[in-house]
């Protein structure tokens, strides 16, 4: 069997873990949600593994996480890439001086903050969040990112909602690499 084979494999297990659940947080919302993937030591490590994948090589800095799923593989991401990790949060989480950004998501709107000492002007960024939906926080990141200095490389997403076209925006900053479409 080839890498690309198994790697296939893999992706098609990990779809089929992530289950929907109905009216969360809100009605008409259907909520993806990846507890059983993290529940699965096998396929926790795996997952973590493609992720790194697309970076290998790279010169990458920084692993920016948004609050709070992206926090579960965006460690192990910059972990494995050698990196550092920023953890982009909600707001009044961090505790020293920050940048914040207001956006619009699929159900609502929020804020996003960085510390102001988060990341180096040239820093090699890559954004990574579990979901990827309409874009909105990752471009929100991206602003909190480019506002410091950072050189955003690519972005990194466990799913995507293909149909809601949330790369759109960000592939005309850097590439998108999500794990699996739904």
């Amino acid at each position: 069997m080839k890498i690309e084979e198994v790697e296939e494999s893999i992706r098609r297990i990990i779809k089929e873990k992530i289950r929907s659940v109905k009216d969360f947080p809100k009605p008409g919302i259907i909520f993806k949600d990846i507890t059983p993937v993290l529940n699965d030591k096998h396929l926790l490590e795996l997952t973590s593994i493609l992720l790194a994948e697309p970076f290998r090589g790279l010169k990458v800095d920084h692993v920016a996480g948004l609050e709070s799923r992206g926090f579960l593989f965006g460690t192990n991401l910059a972990q494995d890439l050698h990196a550092g990790f920023i953890p982009i949060r909600k707001p009044d989480k961090l505790p020293s001086e920050k940048e914040s950004v207001d956006y619009e998501l699929e159900y609502g709107s929020d804020k996003l903050e960085i510390h102001l000492d988060a990341i180096k002007q040239g820093a090699n960024v890559i954004i990574h969040d579990d979901l990827i939906a309409t874009g909105g926080s990752a471009l929100a990141a991206t602003k909190l990112v480019q506002k410091l200095g950072g050189n955003i490389i690519g972005y990194s997403f466990v799913m995507e909602i293909g149909a809601l076209k949330g790369t759109s925006e960000l592939l005309k900053v850097a590439p998108c690499y999500s794990l699996i479409r739904v």
